[in-house]
């Protein structure tokens, strides 16, 4: 098996068979889905990201960081490629349904051909912790449930489980356009009305809950419920960084001042509260 693979099966703690099938393709998402933490520190730190699959690795695997979607994705994706899966990046829509076909390919989706496709997806930060089949109905994994809906002229909406943001979004079967993915991800992560950009972001995911830290506010997230803390210094966010999300290395100092002020611009100073229920 090649290093690089290895390396990242270590990185999610994979310990099952290594071959292009769904048992192999549940194991990893899960296991993927419960290490790697979904992250938007970069884009805070204004350092450019790409898609290049040998920055990623070493972001994610090597550095032990995590990422956002296109870096979460993208990097199953080539793990699944590498193992001899079939493996297509396809186009996804979130806030298709409110915003119509403008948002198509502000997500990247895998698709999975096996005996089916399969919908392999890591990038909502709280969403699926193992493939769906794309077939409609209702898939219950543990606690929670998700749902696929058929559309039109191959389009495919997927819903969310009952307190996972974003609610729903839009795929279809299809190559992803990767210079709309390209000109997104450009936008994403510079314009200053880009909820990246104006607001950190940092989940895990558990079993049925989600550890989500927005900004100042940590909260844990589930079906009976959300609690939250309001984290106090940058020593405070740099123990929960390593902590609860397992990153270290990152020093928060420097915009530490930029998520008060964003804090304080949205709820109050001393508020104790966010936007993301």
């Amino acid at each position: 098996m090649q290093t690089e693979l290895q390396a990242y099966l270590d990185r999610i703690g994979y310990r099952g068979p290594v071959e292009p099938t769904l048992q192999c393709l549940a194991g990893i998402h899960r296991s993927h889905a419960l290490t790697i933490p979904y992250e938007n520190l970069d884009i805070q730190f204004e350092i450019p990201i790409d898609h290049a699959i040998d920055r990623i690795f070493d972001k994610l695997v090597t550095r032990k960081r995590g990422g956002w979607c296109y870096e979460m994705n993208g990097l199953l994706g080539w793990a699944l490629q590498e193992i001899g899966f079939d493996v297509l990046r396809a186009p996804g829509g979130i806030h298709r349904r409110e915003c119509g076909d403008p948002v198509w390919n502000n997500h990247l989706v895998l698709l999975i051909k096996l005996d089916r496709f399969y919908i392999a997806d890591l990038g909502l930060g709280d969403g699926m912790r193992e493939p769906l089949p794309l077939q409609p109905g209702t898939y219950r994994q543990s606690e929670l449930d998700f749902r696929v809906e058929a559309l039109e002229d191959d389009t495919w909406r997927i819903f969310n489980h009952s307190f996972g943001y974003p609610t729903d979004y839009d795929l279809r079967i299809e190559p992803a356009d990767e210079a709309r993915l390209n000109a997104y991800a450009s936008e994403l992560q510079t314009s200053p009305a880009s909820v990246f950009v104006e607001t950190l972001d940092c989940e895990l995911m558990k079993e049925n809950s989600i550890a989500c830290l927005t900004g100042r506010v940590l909260r844990n997230k589930t079906r009976s419920g959300t609690q939250r803390r309001l984290l106090t210094s940058p020593q405070d966010m740099h123990d929960v960084l390593r902590c609860v999300f397992g990153i270290e290395g990152v020093d928060i100092e420097p915009i530490w001042p930029k998520i008060c002020a964003r804090h304080a611009h949205l709820f109050g100073a001393g508020a104790l509260q966010d936007a993301g229920d």
